[in-house]
C-alpha cells in the first residue's frame, strides 16, 4: 500500500522559513517523480515543485527562487524548504506521486 505522510506545517510570519518532510512507503520511491502540490483556501490543487528520479528539479512561477525541493532515497523522504514565505503561501501542501496525495500539512503565513 502507497503512503505519504507529510510532515513539517505550522503557523510563520511572513519572510520566515519552514520546511515540509514527507516520508514515503510501500513503493520503490527512488524511482518515481515526486511533487509537492499545494491547495490555497477555497482554489483547487497547485503543483508548485517536482523532482525527478535523477534530482532534475522545476519549480512553478509562484515559489521559484524561494522553495527548494528535495529527496534522500536512503530515509524514502521528499523534502520542501520554504524561505521568504508569504502570506499567499497559506494553505494544505501534499506530497504527490503521479496523483497520489498523503493528508497534507497546513502551513499558515501570517502576522
Amino acid at each position: 500500500e502507497v503512503q505519504l505522510v507529510e510532515s513539517g506545517g505550522g503557523l510563520v510570519q511572513p519572510g520566515g522559513s519552514l520546511r515540509l518532510s514527507c516520508v514515503a512507503s510501500g513503493f520503490a520511491f527512488s524511482v518515481y517523480t515526486m511533487s509537492w502540490v499545494r491547495q490555497a483556501p477555497g482554489k483547487g490543487f497547485e503543483y508548485i515543485a517536482t523532482i525527478t528520479e535523477s534530482e532534475r528539479a522545476t519549480y512553478a512561477d509562484p515559489v521559484k527562487g524561494r522553495f527548494t525541493i528535495a529527496r534522500d532515497n536512503a530515509k524514502n523522504t521528499l523534502y520542501l524548504q520554504m524561505n521568504s514565505l508569504k502570506t499567499e503561501d497559506t494553505g494544505v501542501y501534499y506530497c504527490d506521486r503521479t496523483g497520489t496525495r498523503g493528508q497534507g500539512t497546513q502551513v499558515t503565513v501570517s502576522s
